[in-house]
């Protein structure tokens, strides 16, 4: 089964992914893993071949993708989780954060804003389930499981 785990930038995509590795998931975060790159005009976008070996590669096993970028459409997700928060969170976070640089410029949190304008209801649409994050990532977590994982998964911690 491929998951995409979606959402605005500083929704806990990649504290996510970290989770979910952290109890022995295969899991993967298009920015910090390598599978986005620049484009000349400032943006980021998918790199869609590797993208797609490596899912290839794991076949009908169990494996987490995050990121959200236009190319995700190019990809058959068989189940897809939008992570949301609001934008005052987000805000908080992207200029808390030390793990990426993308929300420290102003015009970069506003690209944030603008698109949970847009972006978002487009993501909503076509979720499997959305989870707010502004709890712990281990609950998150816990809900992606449930909702992905018969009987719970590998392992369960509250």
């Amino acid at each position: 089964m491929r998951v995409l785990v979606t959402g605005m930038s500083g929704t806990g995509k990649s504290s996510l992914v970290k989770e979910l590795r952290r109890r022995g998931y295969t899991a993967f975060d298009a920015d910090d893993d390598g599978f986005s790159a620049p484009l000349p005009d400032g943006t980021w976008a998918w790199r869609v071949e590797p993208i797609r070996s490596l899912l290839d590669q794991y076949g009908d096993q169990l494996v987490f993708f995050a990121g959200c970028s236009d190319e995700q459409a190019a990809f058959a997700f068989d189940f897809k989780v939008l992570l949301t928060a609001p934008a005052e969170v987000i805000l908080d976070r992207l200029r808390l954060r030390t793990t990426n640089p993308f929300g420290k410029a102003e015009a970069e949190r506003d690209r944030v804003l603008a698109d949970m304008e847009w972006v978002l209801p487009l993501l909503c649409a076509s979720a499997d389930l959305v989870i707010e994050t502004t709890r712990p990532t281990n609950e998150v977590a816990d809900s992606v499981i449930d909702a992905v994982v018969p009987g719970g998964g590998l392992t369960r911690r509250r």
